[in-house]
């Protein structure tokens, strides 16, 4: 006997129905938050915060506060009154002669003075395509707007452009950091491919010979690069890339067992939620201290969050405002 055309309809949906159903209990395990307690875990891992207190990390050295990835930021984390950093956040980019400065975007619009300075020709140049000594003609707090909605520092040109708002070298940021006490970083690689190779080699160089690899997390959202610094440099520390974040939540979310050579990371640099994905639970955060590894959120602007994650045991908290997560953080000492 055939089926009628409302048994398939019927079939069909239950079918559906069923699917969706499976979809929304994923999802519901994928965000849900654990409620178990944070479970201590001792650990070499010099990113591991063993005494409960979250680590604060200036995200692009203070990018609410100061012009982003300048040396008047370091400045003004260094000579604060009021809070302290313990990590230091930065991204690099490489020039055409191969020299590291800190810029978060691989070209100079957002934050300099590129256009009014060299031309209209030299708008979306690459920062590749341009020499140390060009990129320090221009004026690196251009872009910056206060909380005011102020931009304090636009319109500076030439002479006028004071030496901590020019392109700032990694060697230079690290002269100034280790001269102030003994730092520890999060330095992100953002070039891709070739120069992120030629990136990832300068930048083994210089911590190599400053003794700081155990100082250093590298992270990279290119795949390729991380695979490099895995074949090439094996003994610096880096975080999760993106299909590892993702493995590792899933492994966390289902408790898969793992053992001490899943991971060939040692911190996961990731958000708190992400789509459907909650990264922030103690279920995720007690799967990572049981495996040696730090979690570290990024970019975290909101005085809820900060106080959520440091509850919860996170190791560190990228924030463009430092000074308002360490008031949160050590609100009640």
């Amino acid at each position: 006997m055939h089926k009628t055309v409302s048994q398939k309809i019927y079939k069909a949906l239950f079918v559906i129905m069923c699917v969706v159903s499976v979809l929304l209990l994923l999802v519901f395990q994928l965000y849900r938050e654990t409620s178990e307690p944070l479970v201590v875990y001792p650990s070499d891992n010099p990113y591991m915060v063993q005494d409960g207190k979250t680590l604060v990390s200036a995200h692009r050295s203070g990018a609410g506060i100061f012009p982003e990835n300048t040396l008047m930021a370091f400045e003004g984390c260094m000579n604060s009154e009021t809070f302290e950093t313990d990590i230091y956040e930065f991204d690099l980019h490489i020039t055409k002669d191969g020299i590291l400065i800190l810029s978060h975007d691989s070209t100079l619009d957002r934050m300099t003075n590129i256009e009014s300075a060299f031309g209209s020709d030299y708008k979306n140049v690459k920062i590749s395509q341009l020499t140390y000594e060009q990129i320090r003609q221009l004026n690196f707090g251009e872009g910056f707007t206060n909380s005011e909605g102020k931009k304090l520092y636009a319109g500076l040109q030439g002479e006028f452009i004071p030496e901590n708002l020019r392109a700032l070298t990694l060697e230079n940021a690290l002269d100034y950091l280790q001269s102030h006490g003994d730092f520890r970083y999060i330095i992100e690689i953002k070039d891709s491919k070739d120069l992120g190779y030629k990136a990832t080699d300068e930048l083994y160089r210089i911590l190599t010979e400053r003794d700081m690899l155990e100082k250093v997390v590298v992270g990279t959202f290119n795949g390729e690069v991380t695979k490099y610094i895995d074949e090439k440099y094996p003994d610096m520390l880096r975080s999760a890339s993106i299909f590892e974040a993702i493995t590792f939540f899933l492994r966390a979310t289902f408790s898969i067992p793992a053992d001490e050579n899943t991971f060939s990371y040692e911190a996961l640099q990731v958000p708190p939620l992400a789509a459907v994905l909650n990264l922030s639970s103690t279920r995720v955060i007690n799967y990572a201290h049981e495996h040696g590894l730090a979690l570290q959120y990024w970019t975290v602007n909101d005085a809820r969050t900060v106080a959520d994650l440091a509850e919860k045991g996170a190791d560190a908290i990228m924030s463009d405002y430092p000074d308002m997560a360490y008031a949160i953080i050590h609100g009640a000492e």
